[in-house]
């Protein structure tokens, strides 16, 4: 039997953490292995239970969810750890500055279950998730807010077939979509898309999707 996912719930309201537990632990195949009521302790939990996935609130007392994300994402100890931000608003611009903190996408705290918990596993096997209805327009404001902390990227070094894995990866397509659609295996998508992450110095989907619009490759109007 496969180890269960590993969910650490971050978020400065109990009734939220514990509705959150009582639906994470109710799931075969998730555990929730802690709780954090502030970004600080969301940091200090990750630590010392290294999970799989943290749900982090964007909005927390001592440390809010961008930086206790940066912080989880870019300490060698947690940084395997896919962070899935949870906001209220369909376009907080905190999520802007989650996505470059290195956060793997994030949904509405009005999401269905069923929906939270298939975002738990999405995130968890190393796919972006992004809400659907605001993804267009959170990527086209992202790409107009560059960060000071990540040079913008560029796409020196990478293959014309790497840029159409690229440009469907963009577009919201799986592995097995872009299969079908460029006519190739899984696997060899799988081997494109991991050259596609070295190139481009991205931890996930999330950013090589980040990366397609920095770069022009892809533009908001085209999606």
């Amino acid at each position: 039997m496969s180890e269960p996912i590993r969910v650490v719930i971050a978020d400065d309201q109990a009734l939220v953490r514990g509705s959150f537990r009582l639906l994470v632990d109710s799931t075969d195949g998730l555990a929730v292995v802690g709780e954090a009521a502030t970004g600080a302790e969301a940091v200090e939990v990750s630590r010392r239970t290294c999970p799989d996935v943290v749900l982090m609130d964007v909005r927390m007392p001592e440390l809010d969810g961008i930086q206790a994300t940066r912080h989880i994402c870019s300490d060698a100890r947690t940084a395997h750890v896919r962070v899935l931000m949870l906001t209220t608003f369909d376009l907080d611009a905190y999520v802007y500055g989650a996505l470059h903190a290195g956060a793997s996408g994030f949904l509405l705290k009005d999401t269905p279950p069923a929906d939270l918990l298939t975002g738990i596993r999405v995130v968890a096997g190393g796919d972006a998730l992004l809400a659907p209805r605001v993804t267009r327009r959170l990527i086209a404001e992202f790409v107009d807010r560059p960060s000071p902390e990540r040079p913008p990227a560029t796409l020196d070094g990478v293959t014309p077939r790497e840029r159409e894995v690229l440009t469907l990866v963009a577009s919201g397509l799986s592995n097995t979509e872009i299969a079908g659609h460029l006519h190739l295996s899984p696997a060899t998508v799988k081997t494109h898309i991991g050259r596609l992450l070295a190139k481009l110095s991205a931890r996930d989907r999330a950013q090589l999707v980040i990366a397609a619009y920095e770069t022009g490759l892809v533009t908001p109007r085209s999606r």
